[in-house]
């Protein structure tokens, strides 16, 4: 479905990613974890088309995105939920949601993926109409994902879903994820929380320094002894 073969991505004349190549089956749910200032965002930010590729290809379905201009991605099967949320405080939840569905077949089916989006997520159900701003965190990340399944996407891209949430929520936030993913969307999910990110995944990729440093299947990786102490915060027993 997503195949990056070996791409770069420069900020001026400091490069962000080397050669990072990852693929993501349809239907398959892939998470991106690593420490700050790996390029995870820049990944998926380059995957979304929201920054240019510098050398290497991107491909979605068989077609090649890697010289597409950004808003045509959204077209092509792909959303993002950007880190940080990045709503439109002032206007309201219906309003923010119907941002998502511009394209005309997601217009189309508007009232419907409305209806959806309040059923995955029951607690947007009376905030409809309040202003996106007066929400908690953990609704205003909600309403991020909601208006990114209202352009019908096939792959979903999730850019740290879980910062500055509580952990209860972030709970929730997960199975929300897992709830999506089993619809049948695809999902490309970045994560700094390793445990969760590798719970719900079936294949996960490491990030470091720009470079792709390992992938695998959550279960291996755990096994992995760097993984183990970088990340997971366990230390072999001695």
């Amino acid at each position: 479905m997503l195949e990056v073969r070996g791409i770069d991505v420069r900020y001026g004349a400091a490069t962000a990613l080397r050669g990072v190549s990852i693929d993501v089956a349809a239907g398959e749910l892939v998470c991106v974890v690593g420490p700050n200032g790996a390029g995870k965002s820049t990944l998926i930010n380059a995957i979304a088309g929201m920054h240019p590729v510098a050398s290497g290809t991107l491909s979605f379905e068989g077609r090649d995105l890697t010289r597409l201009a950004p808003h045509r991605f959204c077209g092509e099967g792909i959303a993002i939920v950007p880190e940080g949320r990045r709503l439109f405080t002032g206007m309201t939840v219906r309003e923010n949601l119907m941002l998502g569905s511009y394209l005309p077949k997601a217009r189309a089916a508007r009232d419907t993926s409305i209806e959806r989006v309040c059923a995955l997520f029951p607690a947007l159900t009376g905030k409809l109409d309040a202003p996106a701003g007066a929400l908690s965190g953990g609704q205003q990340q909600m309403v991020a994902i909601a208006r990114a399944l209202m352009a019908q996407p096939r792959l979903l891209l999730l850019d740290e879903p879980s910062l500055g949430l509580s952990p209860l929520i972030v709970q929730t936030m997960f199975a929300m994820i897992e709830r999506i993913h089993g619809e049948g969307v695809a999902v490309l999910l970045v994560e700094q929380n390793v445990a969760l990110a590798l719970a719900l995944a079936s294949r996960a990729y490491v990030l470091e320094e720009g470079t792709i440093v390992a992938c695998d299947t959550p279960d291996a990786l755990r096994q992995q002894p760097h993984i183990r102490r970088a990340y997971l915060g366990i230390a072999d027993a001695t």
